[in-house]
């Protein structure tokens, strides 16, 4: 991705989308190895501060990301100035967030630890950023902070898609701190494509420190630093069919979509698909020899 171009006056300024993953069941596993929740966001809400002391213009929204829903928490150009009131404002709409998503969880029982709807908080996400580019020329440069635990849900595969390729179009960078013990092959993806920053810290004690050396800077500022590069990037893809991640399969040549195995006729656009010919060589092609003299 190209680095964005320091042509606007407010190249400084900047507009930091924060995607929490709120999945209780993942952090009721990581309570008993690594990281507690409330300490997590102790380190959050001094990052956001210090963030917001870097240029008094920057902006911070943070968006929680549940296993059923997704939801603004926290918008620093509405909440009030004072950090104690910041920190007051993000843990009461956080803590009625997470009490609706357990109530909708309850409804729907999910095995093992469950993915987090990280389609849904790139959506909203990228939906406010358009606002922001809406409102006129001169605009804070925007960029996307995926704080995230949970495995990948194959099943958001295409709308994670859509959201990495349009947030590409729009110049976006997706950055990824990775909390879990697994890497991430969508986040992954999201910060190649993007341009962006993706990092899966060593110690989670210090997770402060890697979130203010690595994701603190502005756009502008990237380019005089030596950011974590990606080492290998995992592309491959879900099929439709079965929502599994392959390393081989048919892809329909009318949409694009992916399968696992063939089929007659594609399940996204109806297209049919032609049957496998023979080798067998057709009569026009046949000529009679003459015998020769």
């Amino acid at each position: 991705m190209t680095p964005v171009q320091p042509k606007l006056s407010t190249d400084d300024v900047s507009l930091l989308m924060v995607l929490i993953d709120t999945n209780p069941f993942f952090w009721s596993a990581a309570n008993t190895t690594s990281l507690l929740f409330s300490k997590f966001l102790s380190h959050v809400v001094a990052f956001l501060n210090s963030v917001l002391l870097l240029n008094q213009l920057n902006q911070v929204v943070v968006i929680a990301t549940g296993i059923n829903t997704c939801d603004y928490v926290y918008d620093s150009a509405a909440a009030g100035a004072l950090p104690n009131q910041r920190a007051e404002s993000l843990l009461q709409k956080l803590v009625e967030f997470v009490v609706k998503d357990e109530q909708l969880s309850k409804e729907d029982s999910v095995d093992g630890i469950g993915s987090s709807l990280l389609s849904g908080s790139l959506s909203m996400a990228l939906c406010y950023i358009q606002r922001v580019f809406r409102s006129g020329p001169h605009h804070p440069q925007p960029r996307i902070l995926c704080l995230h635990g949970s495995p990948d849900g194959p099943e958001q595969y295409v709308a994670i898609m859509n959201a990495i390729f349009s947030a590409q179009r729009s110049m976006v960078p997706i950055d990824s701190c990775l909390l879990g013990a697994q890497h991430s092959a969508f986040l992954q993806q999201a910060s190649y494509i993007t341009g962006g920053v993706y990092l899966k810290p060593q110690q989670l004690d210090g997770l402060f420190q890697y979130l203010s050396t690595v994701f603190a800077s502005d756009l502008y500022s990237r380019n005089f630093l030596q950011l974590p590069k990606p080492v290998g990037v995992d592309f491959r893809a879900s099929c439709f069919c079965h929502k599994n991640t392959i390393d081989m399969g048919y892809i329909c040549s009318v949409c694009l979509s992916i399968f696992c195995k063939h089929h007659k006729n594609c399940s996204t656009c109806g297209s049919v698909f032609g049957q496998a010919q023979t080798n067998a060589p057709s009569t026009s092609n046949q000529k009679r020899k003459t015998p020769e003299t």
